[in-house]
């Protein structure tokens, strides 16, 4: 079934749907309840506080039993298993070493796009995807991607394609009545597109495992996650649950940028900013983030202005909260749930004028305290450290080096559009920019960091 509800109707009917002062937005649909959390202290409480009580997950027909996602760790049960995969995925990828050493990956292979900004600026998007991509491949398996038609980044773009297809909201009725999942298999439509999305992401889970593997038998390679749960010389079982973990961690970074278009005095001010800091002659890497105040705010209010995931669906055991809403001969044992994100980053009890662009608004002043971190609630409950870090170097070198400005055409300034795709993961829509080196001494930097 293809998607009936576009995700941004979604988000503005539950944003208009909830009352100031209501936390919980709750609607049946086809006798299941779904429950809205707004409130982000609210959802802070359930879901990082009180997480062993109320976590589960839900039942997913589509992507959980057909495509074989219930054994990921975004989908899997709240449990001895699920607590063992986050402990693994946080002494991994959280100590003080993997976040130097993982940095030092994310500088190198931005230093690569800026090198490929300043030859195809017109490529702004296909060029930060595949920057994403090369640095998730390198931290998770040791892989670094070659320039052009490489193979794993080609397997692990499909697979994110078809995993984010999968979860779009509304897309697949058996997402949400799971029992349509035992439609005969000769029936036309989901079946034989999840069995078909379902080989391409095992593909990619299955060759870039055995890659790594490979490069640890010969001694080549760089450390990874991959690399380090395989010391150990893991079980069968285990390391097919190693192998799941490690493709879980590929679905947990996107970057957003055209906020910086629609606001040119904003990346003026950041470039000022490095000025007076006096960083040039070198790029800023990421130990300079104490000294870039500025560059930390603007990566947070990026991350407020839209968020990646504006919807967080969950399954949850809800009923000791809605019997306290609803009479007690209505039970309520478990009900699907959404963390309106959106809504929680424009709350005006939060975030002052909380629809204008404005990374002010996290910068200490005299007067004033900085609003909200945004990052436990864009980047789903609990901070995720890895991404925080990456964003902020990534933003850091490309505005350290170009101007990016509206696109100009026969001499009139073009407005971006201001869209973003449907879906659980959203991302801006297409737009066009103008990308230019900001001085012959910012190209000189690019051509000799050793950034090949």
């Amino acid at each position: 079934m293809s998607s009936f509800i576009p995700l941004l109707a979604i988000i503005i009917a539950f944003v208009c749907l909830t009352p100031a002062v209501c936390d919980f937005l709750s609607i049946s649909i086809l006798g299941r309840r779904l429950v809205v959390i707004n409130s982000a202290q609210t959802a802070i409480d359930i879901l990082d506080k009180k997480g062993a009580f109320y976590s589960d997950r839900p039942i997913m027909g589509m992507i959980g039993e057909l495509m074989g996602f219930k054994n990921w760790l975004v989908l899997l049960p709240y449990g001895p298993r699920f607590r063992n995969q986050r402990r693994l995925v946080r002494q991994q990828l959280s100590s003080h070493a993997a976040m130097k050493q993982f940095s030092l990956i994310v500088e190198h292979e931005t230093g690569r796009l800026l090198r490929r900004l300043s030859a195809k600026p017109e490529h702004l998007s296909d060029q930060i995807q595949k920057t994403i991509g090369a640095i998730l491949l390198r931290i998770i398996y040791g892989y670094e991607i070659q320039e052009e038609n490489d193979l794993f980044l080609e397997l692990v773009d499909r697979s994110s394609h078809c995993f984010a297809l999968a979860m779009t909201p509304g897309k697949f009725l058996a997402n949400s009545i799971p029992i349509i999942r035992h439609i005969p298999d000769w029936f036309p439509g989901f079946k034989q597109i999840a069995k078909e999305w379902r080989a391409t992401i095992y593909d990619m889970v299955d060759r870039t495992h055995e890659h790594a593997k490979q490069q640890m038998a010969v001694g080549k390679g760089s450390v990874s996650f991959t690399s380090k749960m395989l010391e150990d010389e893991p079980s069968a079982e285990e390391e097919k649950y190693i192998k799941l973990l490690a493709a879980t961690l590929y679905g947990g970074f996107h970057l957003h940028s055209r906020y910086l278009l629609t606001r040119g005095q904003t990346a003026a001010a950041v470039y000022a900013f490095f000025k007076a800091m006096l960083l040039f002659p070198d790029l800023p890497r990421s130990d300079d983030r104490e000294r870039l105040p500025y560059i930390n705010a603007l990566v947070l209010e990026v991350s407020r202005w839209h968020t990646v995931a504006p919807l967080v669906n969950l399954e949850y055991d809800l009923s000791c909260i809605l019997n306290t809403h609803y009479p007690p001969k209505i039970g309520v044992p478990h009900s699907a749930k959404e963390d309106g994100v959106q809504k929680m980053l424009h709350d005006p009890a939060v975030y002052k004028q909380p629809f204008d662009f404005n990374p002010d608004r996290f910068i200490r002043a005299k007067d004033t305290e900085p609003e909200a971190d945004p990052y436990g609630v864009a980047f789903g409950f609990g901070r995720r450290m890895l991404a925080d870090s990456s964003i902020f170097i990534v933003c850091a070198m490309v505005l350290a080096t170009f101007n990016i400005s509206k696109y100009s055409e026969n001499g009139v300034v073009l407005e971006p559009d201001a869209g973003h795709t449907a879906g659980n993961i959203s991302h801006p829509t297409p737009f066009k920019c103008t990308i230019k080196a900001r001085s012959a001494k910012a190209l000189s930097l690019i051509n000799e960091e050793g950034f090949a």
